[in-house]
């Protein structure tokens, strides 16, 4: 039997779904390149935002036609789709053979082998299903990067946010247990390790006793050589002093900083369920910038949010001015019944947020371009990931992280997909950077 997996959505679908694949595989079955081909077709789904929804079933759909035209005898959807849906999901979309939410992962292998004693759908609640363990098979989907969940759920309650009923509460995984999981992953050839959660800054304080990010990334360092680590999705709220300098000490943990602030009006954020406010995070990134002056910076925020005015969206633009993100990624609200903030006052028209997102869009692409040209002439040390054309690769540095931030291309005849090469920057563009090998 052949099976092909979709992941969509965020990275941490894309470890469940490489945790799936190692399932499958260790229970007889193999990897088809080609969805016509494939007797059983896998869509992890995403479900955060309507975008992202639409995505899910519009390749839910795509796929489907395989049941006629290809190979396919199971189509399987599973994840946050049917986890937000639930039982709306089964009849409106009779294609799929069977859902399995977000605390059914374990059950893929009996799923995909017709075994499972249901009618069409299994959603198994979030906060009982097993964590991974560093034993649990897995089949990484890159040679030289790897992403390492560290904890499961979230425990805050943001109004605009449905992970934690998609989810569940925050379940940290042992420290020992994902110690172990990073030196396997350093001695398989990883050469870059990325630290994530939902939010991963609050790591280990479900934990008895409790556990903490900066001892866990001090352990992992010490076993990782050379080899990066990049932490991402932090939390202003649990970001401490101790971890600043332990990021800004290590040198092969990545000197970035990924700190979703959301909006940076106080009342914007007061409605959105974030409890610190826009002095909190000026006092936040002016203690980043004094104690790791060399820092990269990236963060992510909502505009249209209800009962956003032109006030706090200059607010808002300001702060982004005056702090100078090396990344920046913008959502647009995205309204949904079953969220809270629907039940907010004062909604704000899509064309003003459409209007909006397009200035802090404009507004960081100058910054950005400021800020890449004062890498001009200066040695990066990059990461090789793939060959473009002939006597072109593209790389990234220490200060861009995979798919969300720009990429550094690198001229030379012939580089290793997976080695560390020095590059002297040559031209800066708005969200990238060239060079030559030094």
């Amino acid at each position: 039997m052949k099976l092909y997996i979709v992941s969509l959505g965020c990275v941490k679908n894309l470890v469940d779904s490489e945790i799936m694949s190692g399932r499958l595989m260790e229970a007889g079955l193999s990897i088809a390149q080609d969805p016509e081909k494939a007797d059983i077709i896998i869509i992890n789904t995403c479900s955060f935002i309507e975008p992202a929804v639409n995505e899910s079933i519009d390749t839910i759909l795509e796929l489907a036609k395989f049941k006629k035209t290809g190979a396919c005898c199971r189509l399987i959807v599973v994840g946050c789709l049917p986890e937000r849906f639930q039982k709306k999901i089964v009849y409106a979309l009779p294609e799929v053979d069977v859902f399995l939410g977000t605390g059914a992962f374990d059950k893929i292998v009996q799923a995909a082998k017709g075994s499972l004693n249901i009618s069409k759908c299994l959603l198994s609640d979030p906060d009982l299903s097993v964590l991974q363990s560093c034993d649990t098979p897995r089949i990484p989907g890159s040679s030289h990067i790897a992403y390492l969940k560290i904890s499961e759920g979230c425990n805050k309650h943001c109004t605009y946010c449905i992970i934690p009923k998609l989810r569940g509460k925050q379940r940290s995984r042992l420290p020992e247990d994902i110690v172990a999981e990073a030196d396997s992953l350093i001695l398989s050839g990883t050469k870059e390790l990325i630290l994530i959660a939902q939010d991963t800054t609050n790591y280990g304080k479900d934990l008895s006793p409790p556990a903490d990010l900066c001892s866990l990334l001090e352990n992992i360092s010490d076993k990782s050589g050379s080899a990066w680590i990049r932490v991402l999705y932090g939390h202003p709220e649990s970001i401490d002093e101790s971890l600043i300098k332990t990021i800004a000490e290590r040198q092969n943990i990545c000197s970035y900083f990924d700190i979703p602030i959301q909006h940076a009006s106080s009342f914007v954020l007061k409605r959105m369920g974030r409890k610190y406010t826009r002095d909190d995070l000026c006092r936040l990134f002016d203690n980043i910038r004094l104690l790791a002056p060399d820092a990269a910076l990236r963060t992510t925020i909502i505009t249209g949010f209800p009962g956003e005015t032109d006030r706090d969206f200059s607010l808002l633009l300001d702060f982004i001015k005056d702090v100078h993100f090396d990344h920046l990624g913008v959502f647009i609200y995205s309204d949904s019944e079953d969220l809270p903030s629907h039940r907010l006052s004062d909604h704000v028209p899509e064309s003003v947020a459409k209007e909006r997102y397009n200035t802090l869009m404009s507004c960081q692409a100058e910054i950005s371009l400021k800020n890449n040209r004062k890498r001009l002439g200066s040695i990066c040390k990059v990461l090789v990931e793939e060959e473009l054309e002939e006597n072109t690769f593209a790389g990234r540095s220490s200060f861009q992280a995979p798919e969300v931030d720009g990429i550094t291309y690198i001229n030379s005849r012939q580089l290793k997909i997976g080695s560390f090469v020095n590059v002297r920057i040559t031209d800066a563009l708005e969200y990238d950077l060239a060079g030559e090998v030094v």
